[in-house]
């Protein structure tokens, strides 16, 4: 026990192996949809007979998030936990393969590259640079604009919020008088009320008080009315995995297509599409992780007053691997969980919660029967409260050394801001507020952490620059602006590209 506290630095992170190990429970049990939403998504629905098989997904996804967590833990000792990320399995499954027609091992050989490239860039340092160059407003931004997705992904998985009725609002109320809803609104109630009470273990608690929750009210109601997905709030009907190797048949699959995605489509478009869209994917993983470092980095105290995460090279080797690990095992690829937030939320503060999230990862391949039964209804309550939790870094946004000049109301205004006639003049610079508003907001309305920063950087070097700002912007920030320019322009690109020339 001496030797893991002093590897971990429990001391010096005022932690101990107890809260550690809840915190890292406490992760996983927020992450652990993953091992069965990831194949659903890439093996089920419109996907089934052109993706992986579902049961080697399974096994495979729950093997490379643990390694890779893991990993994460023992290399960094930071409480950051991976596994396959939802966005770009969704991109993999509809877009390379279902739309485009890539062989399932030739969209995992794109996601490989992807990694590889990414890899390329820590090992020169320039991703490293980059998060370096990024405005502290603009990363606390991100963390805070996570928050509020989190949140949003709570309620939506909670059945709180659905989408709308077309012609309507774009988003509804859910039906609250379901009883997964119902389940959702109770776990809440459970889950804010320990918080207040300051209660250790908080999440967890409510999490695993919630799932039990779920299964008497489903067994309460007839079958298939209570709006659990299948197999879940309810006891499992067998308890132990079939270890068969089969189960393992799609690792390593793909990396026999790394030169074929190139070559199987005739025609130089074919081979830019192919470079577009592994540019896409980049600077999604490249950002989603640098969203998720500094925002996760925040609430557990780790980022310092410039925005800089100590140890980050580090970090982001292990997350870029992730990367290619994930398109080799066929799975996607891996990246930093914003879920790692609710294990920072229980405690955790060293590597050791990573390790023992993967850990959990890895004998879930035994036990996924019995993980299988936690309802989302029941850990949607966690990411509400992680989200609210994450929120609270909008107090640390710093406006100091903006141009009071430029910024303010003027002396008579002051005494009445209301006053009729009043040229109302905003607090600050609209070249530093808007861009934090369209980040934080964006990011949850269009389900995308990425979409979110790429608008917020665009609009910021716009507005810095026609203000005559330019000055105050890094060289390598121009370059990212320039390169979120080029990833919005990219639908227009590739629809030029397969669009039929005119008659």
């Amino acid at each position: 026990m001496e030797a893991i506290a002093s590897y971990f630095k429990f001391a010096e992170r005022r932690t101990s192996f107890g809260t550690e190990v809840r915190a890292g429970l406490t992760t996983f049990m927020v992450m652990a949809y993953i091992i069965f939403v990831n194949p659903s998504i890439l093996s089920s629905g419109p996907l089934e007979g052109l993706g992986p098989p579902f049961l080697q997904v399974v096994v495979a996804t729950a093997l490379a998030a643990g390694i890779l967590t893991i990993a994460m833990g023992l290399v960094t000792n930071y409480p950051f936990a991976l596994a396959a990320g939802l966005g770009l399995n969704a991109v993999v499954a509809f877009d390379l393969i279902l739309n485009r027609g890539f062989l399932w091992q030739e969209a995992m050989a794109i996601i490989v590259w992807e990694g590889i490239i990414i890899t390329l860039l820590v090992l020169t340092g320039l991703r490293e640079a980059v998060m370096a160059a990024i405005p502290i407003n603009l990363k606390r931004a991100i963390a805070v604009g996570i928050g509020l997705f989190i949140l949003f992904i709570g309620l939506i998985n909670g059945g709180l919020v659905v989408p709308g009725n077309p012609g309507g609002p774009p988003v509804a109320v859910g039906n609250i008088t379901s009883v997964a809803t119902l389940t959702f609104v109770i776990g809440l109630a459970i889950a804010i009320a320990l918080l207040a009470r300051r209660v250790r273990g908080a999440l967890l608690i409510s999490i695993l008080v919630t799932t039990v929750v779920a299964i008497v009210m489903n067994g309460l109601v007839p079958a298939g009315t209570s709006g659990f997905l299948p197999g879940t709030a309810q006891l499992p009907t067998s308890y132990l995995f079939d270890f068969d190797l089969q189960n393992f048949g799609i690792i390593f699959q793909p990396l026999g297509h790394l030169i074929s995605v190139f070559t199987e489509q005739p025609g130089v478009a074919a081979i830019v599409t192919v470079v577009l869209v592994i540019f896409t994917l980049m600077l999604a993983d490249f950002f989603d992780t640098m969203g998720t470092v500094v925002g996760v980095g925040e609430q557990a105290g780790f980022v310092d007053e410039q925005g800089h995460l100590p140890g980050i090279r580090r970090v982001l080797l292990v997350d870029s691997l992730g990367a290619v690990t994930g398109g080799a095992f066929g799975v996607s690829s891996n990246t930093t969980y914003i879920e790692s937030a609710a294990g920072v939320g229980e405690g955790g503060r060293t590597g050791l919660t990573a390790v023992v999230v993967g850990l959990l990862f890895i004998v879930s391949i035994l036990f996924a029967p019995i993980a299988g039964i936690v309802p989302a209804q029941a850990t949607a309550p966690a990411l509400v409260v992680v989200g609210f939790l994450m929120f609270t870094i909008a107090r640390d946004f710093d406006w100091s050394g903006i141009d009071p000049r430029s910024a303010g109301p003027s002396d008579a205004e002051q005494h009445d801001l209301r006053a009729p006639g009043t040229a109302m003049r905003p607090e600050l610079p609209i070249d530093e507020l808007f861009p934090v508003l369209v980040t934080l907001i964006v990011m949850p309305l269009t389900f995308s952490i990425t979409e979110g920063i790429a608008w917020g950087f665009v609009a910021y070097g716009f507005l810095k620059l026609v203000t005559g700002r330019a000055r105050e912007v890094r060289p390598l920030m121009w370059l990212v602006v320039i390169a979120f320019i080029v990833f919005l322009a990219i639908p227009w690109v590739q629809t030029l590209l397969t669009s039929p020339p005119p008659a």
